[in-house]
């Protein structure tokens, strides 16, 4: 019985950021991620005020966010992105997804940034995207709630 409460609020949390996200232009998008991005990087040079010399002295850097779903055995995610060289400014917009196997039940919403140390590395991570995988998951629970 709880776990079809979850099951449907996970669809209509899907559904809601489906239909959200299907009401925007494409200019809407590519604005709404590249705000993202900064959020991201400052949150970032917050936590790590090094991380600012490092981006801006890079080839170029990338910051994605995620939002993955794992129900039962089936895992998903996906997620925008916008790469960017630092010498010339380009601005490339990327999407990511992934799929997979695993027991479980829950949402899990992050960001990630990439540093590209030279040119070779980003026009890499251009043309062939990136693919990594590893994933630990942790739980707190105080009482009956967590």
């Amino acid at each position: 019985m709880r776990i079809r409460k979850i099951r449907r609020v996970l669809v209509v949390s899907l559904l809601a950021v489906a239909l959200a996200s299907a009401k925007n232009t494409p200019d809407q998008k590519k604005e709404k991620t590249r705000k993202m991005a900064s959020q991201t990087l400052q949150e970032l040079y917050k936590l790590q005020p090094t991380a600012q010399g490092a981006i801006q002295k890079s080839s170029g850097y990338a910051v994605f966010n995620n939002m993955g779903t794992n129900r039962l055995l089936l895992s998903t995610a996906r997620g925008a992105g916008i790469a960017v060289d630092s010498k010339t400014k380009q601005e490339t917009f990327m999407k990511m997804i992934s799929a997979g196997a695993g027991l479980g039940v829950g949402v899990k919403d992050y960001r990630v940034i990439f540093r590209f140390e030279n040119n070779k590395a980003l026009a890499h991570f251009l043309d062939s995207g990136w693919s990594g995988s590893a994933q630990a998951d942790a739980a707190a629970k105080a009482g009956k709630t967590g």
